[in-house]
């Protein structure tokens, strides 16, 4: 019995590690929090002034660096019409400093707005933002991604991929949230929540 006891704690051991490493995100039906930040045109960007307009699709993306947030902020962008026929805005925000947010809106031609999270205060607060441990910080390193040069002041610090739709009331009607960078919601899903 006790080898048996023993064997589950190692097989979950990486389970639990895992599930303290990471945070848990905001939930569907939680009040979201208000934030301001800078998008790409020096703009002040609030939650508070965004709903007052309707709906708001807030998504996190890691970086220009990332394939997965690329590819993801693209197809927003192509479908950035469609969000807004439903009567929402998109607003992406990001740990990257400024100067490779317009690498960012190069890649992806993105013309909605892009937030630099300085201080990670909007990232925290949405319960998604994770420190890079040192061991994947080297893996990086390899990959010619240096969390110094990419985040500035944030440091290797990354938010989960996650998004979330919230409404006119400041409630979070929709959230994806998965650890796994590779995964993301699609355009037709968000817009059912509309």
């Amino acid at each position: 019995m006790k080898n048996r006891t023993l064997f589950f704690l190692i097989l979950l051991s990486p389970i639990l590690a895992f599930a303290q490493l990471y945070p848990k995100g905001l939930k569907v039906n939680d009040k979201a929090p208000d934030f301001i930040g800078k998008d790409q045109y020096g703009k002040l960007i609030s939650l508070s002034a965004e709903l007052k307009k309707g709906p708001l699709v807030i998504v996190f993306y890691r970086g220009q660096w990332c394939p997965y947030c690329n590819r993801q902020l693209k197809k927003l962008e192509d479908s950035l019409t469609y969000i807004k026929n439903k009567g929402a805005d998109l607003v992406a925000i990001t740990p990257e400093k400024l100067e490779n947010i317009s690498k960012t809106i190069k890649k992806t031609k993105a013309t909605y707005s892009v937030v630099f999270d300085d201080g990670l205060k909007i990232m925290k607060s949405y319960d998604v933002s994770f420190s890079v441990d040192s061991s994947m910080i080297e893996r990086y390193k390899k990959f010619g991604i240096d969390f110094k040069e990419a985040n500035g002041v944030n440091g290797a610090n990354l938010p989960v991929p996650a998004l979330f739709i919230i409404d006119q009331k400041g409630n979070i009607i929709f959230r994806h949230f998965d650890p796994d960078y590779k995964n993301r919601v699609s355009v037709k899903e968000i817009l059912s929540y509309l």
